[in-house]
């Protein structure tokens, strides 16, 4: 295990919360309700500003229909492009340059002996999906975990923004996230606002080759209490 990377919040609380996310942010299916009780019972060993968000998708997901959480997800997750998981997906589109980000994710995950294709739980995600991401960071390496998320600041920041505006019951996990990061300024608040201005580079011609989903030309104007405004005034994309 690396040197814990942030004296603000004991070690044990990240893994709390990153491993609570990647529980709460995965497809709903049978297993949640066994999923959603750790998660329950963690909570209260959680400062205020992390338990509450977590405790709100908690309590989303326990009182909506699965069947309804199913098609909620897909259309929150897999439809809109401002609310995919895949962290990569945010500054590089489907160009080659992701490629070389995925890379980078794979080779971090093998410096610390994690290899997502030994594990059948993870043989269908690719290494950037938050859900892995905060996995690997509650459970295999914090330090290591810790710098993909904040290599990803931005990232994180637009989905949280997006989800927040959005009304999604799903917000709150991303509440939490970025509560245990540093508040998002400088050079990233400045992505942040390019890239719910511009959206991240155009596709490929004709591919969308990692699984990220389809365009959506609607958007909602919004601003972030941040001063960084999660709408467009020269692109659509959603």
């Amino acid at each position: 295990m690396s040197r814990h990377p942030d004296p603000r919040l004991p070690a044990p609380v990240l893994t709390t919360v990153w491993q609570s996310a990647s529980l709460l942010l995965g497809y709903p299916d049978e297993r949640l309700p066994a999923l959603i009780a750790p998660v329950r019972a963690a909570l209260p060993g959680l400062p205020e500003h992390l338990r509450d968000p977590l405790a709100s998708v908690v309590d989303h997901l326990e009182r909506t229909p699965l069947a309804e959480l199913q098609v909620d997800y897909v259309e929150t997750f897999d439809s809109r492009r401002r609310c995919n998981l895949f962290l990569t997906y945010f500054l590089h589109g489907d160009t080659r340059k992701r490629g070389l980000a995925l890379l980078r994710f794979k080779q971090t995950y093998l410096r610390s002996g994690f290899v997502m294709d030994a594990d059948p739980a993870h043989g269908e995600e690719l290494p950037d999906h938050l859900c892995v991401v905060l996995e690997y960071a509650a459970t295999v390496d914090q330090a290591l975990g810790w710098r993909l998320l904040l290599d990803h600041r931005a990232s994180l920041e637009l989905l949280r923004m997006s989800l927040r505006d959005g009304g999604s019951g799903w917000a709150g996990a991303l509440e939490a996230v970025c509560a245990t990061l540093p508040p998002i300024k400088g050079d990233d608040r400045d992505l942040v606002a390019r890239l719910a201005a511009e959206g991240p580079p155009a596709e490929e011609v004709g591919l969308t080759p990692y699984g990220t989903p389809a365009f959506d030309a609607r958007l909602e104007d919004s601003v972030d209490a941040t001063g960084v405004s999660a709408g467009s005034t020269t692109g659509s994309w959603r």
